[in-house]
């Protein structure tokens, strides 16, 4: 069931409409908003349309590099399994 959450990220105030527990909503604020202190600290004289832009390239990064990764070790699995499989046709 969707609920609406008040959250405050780069210190304005949103309200969001979502599916997910208090808790996780509260998780990705946290996340964001360090993401965005970090990208404040390496970036001294930027504006936040700037920062918030960096702080989306970079987590966009992180996702990107995590869905590679995850698609390596399944393909590695597959490939494990396909192993597995001759081996145990070839016992038979």
């Amino acid at each position: 069931m969707k609920k609406r959450y008040h959250i405050k990220v780069m210190g304005q105030d949103l309200s969001v409409v979502s599916d997910a527990e208090e808790e996780h909503v509260a998780q990705v604020v946290r996340y964001v908003n360090d993401k965005v202190e970090e990208i404040e600290r390496q970036t001294k004289h930027f504006n936040s349309l700037n920062i918030a832009i960096l702080t989306a390239l970079n987590i966009a990064d992180e996702l990107f590099r995590k869905k590679v990764a995850e698609e390596a070790r399944h393909r590695q699995l597959e490939s494990r399994s396909e192993r597995l499989i001759d081996m145990i046709e070839e016992a038979i």
